[in-house]
């Protein structure tokens, strides 16, 4: 059973900047790592992903922004979040998934989720 710890959210100005972690508590190296993001009132959408061999895949609304980025000689991956808007405000959820095909992960495809940190950003 893979448990997934994230850290690093808080609340940060519109412009800003933060760097999310997620901590796996076993050998995750064959997963498809990344984060979905779930705002009140709306769905859980993936944000993020990253291959078992290093291929990323950014929603829209991020590309260019958001960077993701795995260790996995310790069974991290991070999330730096740059040029952050109001849009942004979140609560955040390392996920991993068994294959993403070079697409953003549904929901239903996620094997083990995190307890999901919050990002707020204010304008």
């Amino acid at each position: 059973q893979v448990q997934l710890v994230e850290s690093g959210g808080g609340s940060v100005q519109s412009g800003g900047s933060l760097r999310l972690s997620c901590a796996a508590s076993e050998y995750t190296q064959a997963y498809c790592m990344g984060w979905f993001r779930q705002a009140p009132g709306k769905e859980r959408e993936a944000v993020a992903f990253i291959e078992a061999y290093g291929t990323t895949i950014y929603a829209d609304s991020v590309k260019g922004r958001f960077t993701i980025s795995r260790d996995n000689a310790d069974n991290t991956l991070t999330l730096q979040m740059n040029s952050l808007d109001a849009e942004d405000t979140a609560m955040y959820y390392c996920a991993a998934a068994p294959v993403c095909g070079n697409n953003l992960p549904p929901v239903i495809a996620v094997g083990y989720w995190g307890q999901g940190t919050q990002v707020t950003v204010s304008s």
